[in-house]
């Protein structure tokens, strides 16, 4: 037996290896697109990407036709450089530039050597293209933005790196790749997928026709369409209150998780990111070190969160038990503690303070006894922090958040481990790091954090992964961003914070942002702000912070907004987030006096202090000259501004 078992497989071995060579040989010739590569050529036809639409159906972004001049350098021939150059209106060293470029890239594979041409620039050289030989063009899409808005969700279309195409076998020099925002995300599902021809030559390198009568050849598929979860007139509206300004704006629906609007300021038109001078314009952006219209601050700044934390220390004080709604504590202008500390108060209540109007007169004396009330519940300050911490995590703080946009950052919610780092030798308590309380001390959040704490707290309890894609068509949603989280505070303990949230309004620090009609829940918050001026640490305007809810009962929008160097949460941010909460549920606005205000607030002189208008302010040519003079309303500072052609559409 064991005698015909070895000469058995090997009979076997060898019968299987003869059928499959003769298959790949014989029967399936796909091996000689690559093998005859010399005598076949591949031409690739690029599909359209998928089209972007806000959450009612809106056209955000389309497509617009361009074309690449493409060059295979060794089939470069009797070059007319001074005709080509006129023609594409470059310099001759550009031409030298680009070929040496290309012939690193590959002499024998095409590269772009132009890009993003317009109908009227291409046309010219169409009509001469014959007689360049090595040179012929591609056709593709570039995006076409039907709103000068939205930039930092949309992203940007840029050319693949050489990284890039080493690594993903789909790209090849010179094609297109979305970056940052929507862009990016779903670039998979928006790309589509390229089609290919095969194209047969002769041995003078002639074109003869289709390889084996376009057997191989596939078609291109355009990309899948997408729907965002972003209101499209709201996103608008919060830019437009941000001109002059710097900071952020998250709204979210409370039910679902969905992002209504992410404004960052400064921002740019995201059509000067598109054609031939779309990297001279993004070379000034991202150049612009100062004010960062790249920077998108919704997303990416993490702050002190200042006085909507007291939100949290209450919740965590009545979840672990050290006070309930009725609990009292004095407050004389400040809070003491430690020897001789004194932690300044401006609630102006100088008496008895409950939970009730500690939220709506943003008592810091009241919030800070909480505080250390939690810590002082368990014998180890380090047990205790981290229960607290824990408490703090629930509400997706600390933490990347999960979102489905390229870009984040954590925040910060200091444990245990962070104090034994500053305290390797012990001796902190509850005193030690009271400024947590009011959310100074080492707590960061962005302001998507903010915005996503404020639907917690409308929900009682629970949160959706904030998301900014609705609906793509033919795919289900990921699950993640219909998976409820539950904080670790008991849904009973929020019905008295939203009272106290509740009479912000009515009977505290944004008593003169009411919107009659609207039932808005609030905490205004001002978060200091120190930088290094000329290597001295330099006591700045503080950031005006707001986040709020509405309606009271059966919320349908949660927002923060954060404005740098605002001042206190009411002069600024408060305003903002009254006007962007009755733009998304009536569509209109009744407070046209704190419209007008806003919109006629400038900060660039405080801004001006950290180093002057930076680059993107140069680029604001959306702002002073049309909207406000459309409104008549006189800016408080005019900026100069560039109106060069080149960059008609920067905000």
């Amino acid at each position: 037996m064991r005698k015909v078992l070895l000469p058995s497989l090997i009979i076997l071995a060898t019968s299987l290896l003869v059928i499959r060579i003769f298959y790949l040989q014989i029967v399936d010739d796909t091996l000689k697109l690559e093998s005859e590569n010399n005598a076949i050529k591949k031409k690739y036809e690029y599909p359209e990407r998928g089209y972007i639409y806000d959450r009612k159906g809106k056209l955000l972004v389309a497509n617009q036709a361009s074309y690449d001049i493409m060059v295979i350098p060794r089939e470069v021939k009797n070059t007319d450089t001074l005709e080509f150059c006129q023609l594409l209106n470059i310099t001759k060293e550009d031409f030298i530039k680009k070929i040496e470029k290309a012939k690193i890239y590959s002499p024998r594979l095409p590269s772009v050597f132009l890009s993003q041409l317009n109908k009227s620039e291409f046309a010219a050289f169409q009509e001469k293209i014959r007689k360049y030989e090595g040179f012929y063009f591609q056709k593709r899409s570039l995006r076409d933005y039907e709103v000068n808005f939205g930039a930092n969700i949309f992203g940007f279309i840029t050319q693949v790196n050489e990284k890039l195409v080493a690594k993903n076998p789909y790209y090849n020099s010179g094609d297109l790749i979305g970056r940052q925002g929507v862009e990016e995300s779903y670039e998979d599902l928006l790309r589509g997928i390229k089609g290919i021809k095969y194209i047969q030559k002769d041995k003078y390198n002639r074109e003869i026709g289709s390889y084996k009568d376009g057997k191989y050849d596939t078609i291109a598929v355009q990309g899948e369409d997408i729907n965002l979860t972003i209101d499209a007139e709201l996103q608008k509206y919060g830019e437009e209150l941000m001109i002059n300004k710097r900071g952020g704006i998250v709204a979210i629906e409370p039910r679902t998780g969905e992002i209504l609007a992410l404004v960052t300021a400064p921002s740019y038109d995201p059509g000067i990111l598109v054609g031939r001078q779309r990297s001279k314009n993004y070379t000034r952006l991202y150049r612009d070190s100062i004010a960062k219209p790249l920077y998108d601050r919704g997303l990416l700044a993490e702050y002190p969160p200042g006085s909507p934390f007291k939100i949290l220390t209450g919740l965590v004080g009545l979840q672990e038990g050290v006070v309930n709604e009725n609990s009292t504590y004095s407050c004389y202008g400040g809070f003491s503690y430690g020897r001789g500390r004194f932690q300044k108060c401006h609630c102006k209540i100088f008496g008895s303070v409950k939970l009730h109007n500690g939220i709506f007169r943003s008592c810091n004396a009241y919030f800070s006894n909480v505080y250390l009330q939690t810590i002082g519940k368990y014998a180890k300050p380090a047990y205790a922090v981290d229960v607290w911490s824990n408490h703090i995590k629930s509400f997706g703080l600390g933490q990347f958040m999960g979102y489905d946009l390229p870009t984040g950052k954590k925040g910060n919610v200091p444990n245990s481990k962070t104090y034994k780092k500053v305290y390797p030798n012990g001796g902190w308590r509850g005193t030690t790091i009271i400024s947590n309380a009011i959310g100074q001390g080492e707590v960061l959040m962005t302001p998507i954090q903010l915005a996503n704490m404020m639907a917690t707290v409308a929900n009682e309890g629970y949160y959706y992964t904030p998301h900014i894609i609705k609906k793509i068509e033919g795919h289900k949603i990921d699950k993640k961003f219909t998976t409820k989280h539950v904080t670790t505070i008991d849904k009973k303990y929020y019905k008295p914070m939203i009272s106290g949230l509740f009479d912000v309004y009515n009977q505290g620090t944004a008593f003169g942002l009411r919107v009659e009609g609207i039932d808005i829940c609030g905490k205004t918050g001002t978060a200091e702000n120190f930088a290094k001026i000329n290597g001295i640490r330099t006591k700045l305007e503080d950031h005006s912070i707001f986040v709020a809810f509405a309606p009271k009962d059966n919320p349908k929008i949660a927002i923060a907004i954060l404005v740098e160097n605002g001042g206190y949460g009411a002069a600024i941010a408060g305003p903002i987030a009254s006007l962007m909460i009755e733009k998304y549920l009536r569509q209109k606005i009744t407070r046209v006096d704190l419209e007008k205000r806003i919109l006629a607030t400038s900060l660039q002189s405080r801004y001006a202090k950290l180093g002057g208008l930076s680059e993107a302010i140069k680029l604001q040519l959306r702002i002073s000259d049309s909207l406000l003079q459309k409104k008549k309303i006189i800016p408080s500072v005019k900026v100069k501004i560039d109106s060069t052609k080149e960059n008609k559409k920067a905000i």
